[in-house]
């Protein structure tokens, strides 16, 4: 339920414990997270102190915040004040389409939107996979929306600073949220506050977890030539483009570059699609660049020797 310092608080069915967890776990290079479902050891029931012994099976995991066995994500973005950072967005979506997991777009602030720059986003998002509520923590839009969505979930908030984020977890009904909302504001406000990820039971059921730093979420090692996956805008031109092996961006014949031409792609999703694809081809570049100097740098040695 909360992992901090190496310190795990482990529900069980009837009550909780605080465990360690095995000397092995490092040794093997993992350590629990929040959202594992795991095995433990009851070192004391009158202390309620415990050991994981063993970590069963994850179905998904991400890096930051570090969590595991996620349901979906819900991005939480303004239209407006401050401007949503899409490419931000959409770097985040990537990541998140290679696990699988179910992404929500909540866009707040649609009482100071305009209604085509709304509309914009709408379509792009939703037609990219997206489940997108419009919220307004004024006219309290969207949220019981959000909050059905949320019901026997486990649920990652994510989202810029300013956006909102905290407004709308304390908007939402239930104790537990509001806990989650004055939990968000605290980390936000305290410089040397400890980060920890924490799962927070909602009523209905289900859980969200809320932490900062999600904007720095690692990509896990998304190859540059594999992006093109991670858009599901361009999965109907699967197997219609003149090569098999088509990036969609200077190949002839693109199936998805004629549908970007006939309006049915995003033209902003698809300029921050080659963004990202450039970015990520000079990063692996630059890593191979790297490995090859190390590998030469050793021969040199070794001659030397």
């Amino acid at each position: 339920m909360k992992s901090i310092s190496g310190t795990y608080h482990v529900k069980t069915p009837d009550t909780s414990y605080i465990c360690g967890a095995r000397g092995i776990f490092r040794k093997d290079g993992i350590s629990p997270l929040t959202g594992d479902y795991v095995e433990i050891d009851v070192l004391s029931e009158a202390e309620k102190e415990g050991n994981i012994i063993e970590i069963l099976p994850r179905k998904n995991f991400l890096v930051r915040p570090s969590v595991a066995n996620v349901d979906q994500i819900a991005f939480v973005f303004s239209v407006k004040s401050p401007s949503p950072d899409l490419f931000l967005l959409d770097k985040l979506s990537v990541a998140a389409c290679r696990w699988g997991i179910k992404q929500i777009l909540c866009l707040n602030k649609t009482d100071l939107a305009d209604e085509r720059h709304y509309s914009e986003i709408n379509a792009a998002y939703t037609a990219a996979d997206f489940e997108v509520i419009p919220i307004s923590c004024v006219s309290m839009e969207g949220i019981d929306r959000l909050s059905g969505l949320l019901a026997g979930k486990i649920t990652v908030f994510a989202g810029q600073s300013g956006v909102g984020k905290s407004t709308i977890l304390n908007s939402l009904p239930g104790d537990g949220l509001m806990q989650v909302g004055e939990l968000s504001l605290k980390i936000q406000r305290g410089k040397h506050t400890t980060r920890h990820t924490e799962m927070i039971p909602i009523p209905g059921g289900g859980y969200i977890i809320d932490t900062p730093g999600f904007s720095i979420f690692d990509p896990q090692s998304i190859r540059f030539d594999n992006v093109k996956l991670y858009f599901p805008e361009f999965a109907p031109s699967k197997n219609k483009c003149r090569f098999n092996e088509c990036v969609h961006i200077n190949e002839p014949d693109c199936d998805v570059k004629r549908r970007l031409e006939a309006g049915d792609i995003d033209t902003g999703r698809y300029e921050r699609y080659i963004k990202m694809y450039e970015l990520l081809k000079k990063s692996a570049y630059e890593e191979l660049t790297n490995v090859r100097r190390t590998s030469e740098r050793s021969k040199e040695v070794e001659k030397d020797d």
